[in-house]
């Protein structure tokens, strides 16, 4: 099904989708990010470490994701962050309040029974193309 008004929008620099999804997709001056996991994109594989390090590479998708649409995580207005474990919402926050913390986006915070690949952390944007 085609439709009009609406980019596809996809960055090498983070993981392909593992499903019938687009990394993101523009219409008018919206971006809707998928969620991303921490996937290191090179290797295809969970990054090792603890769920900071976990965030960050999710983080590190998020932002590649933007970038091939010529966006920043300062353009992001809303995101949503998912936890296997409501007991890493510290850890993550600290990680999530260092990359975004000036932007100060709209945020929900849930609490799920499991992620793919068992990451502990996904985290999905939605960003505005500023008129210049």
């Amino acid at each position: 099904m085609e439709r009009t008004n609406v980019e596809r929008i996809r960055s090498d620099r983070a993981p392909a989708p593992i499903g019938p999804y687009s990394q993101a997709i523009g219409t008018h001056d919206i971006v809707f990010c998928s969620g991303q996991i921490p996937i290191d994109p090179t290797t295809g594989k969970l990054v090792e470490g603890d769920v900071a390090a976990q965030a960050a590479r999710a983080l590190d998708n998020v932002s590649a994701v933007l970038e091939a649409a010529n966006l920043g995580l300062g353009d992001v207005v809303k995101t949503t962050l998912f936890l296997v474990d409501m007991g890493d919402f510290a850890a993550v926050n600290a990680v999530y309040g260092e990359r975004l913390g000036d932007a100060a986006p709209a945020r929900s915070t849930v609490a799920v029974a499991g992620l793919p690949l068992g990451a502990r952390v996904e985290i999905d944007a939605i960003a505005l193309r500023r008129s210049h």
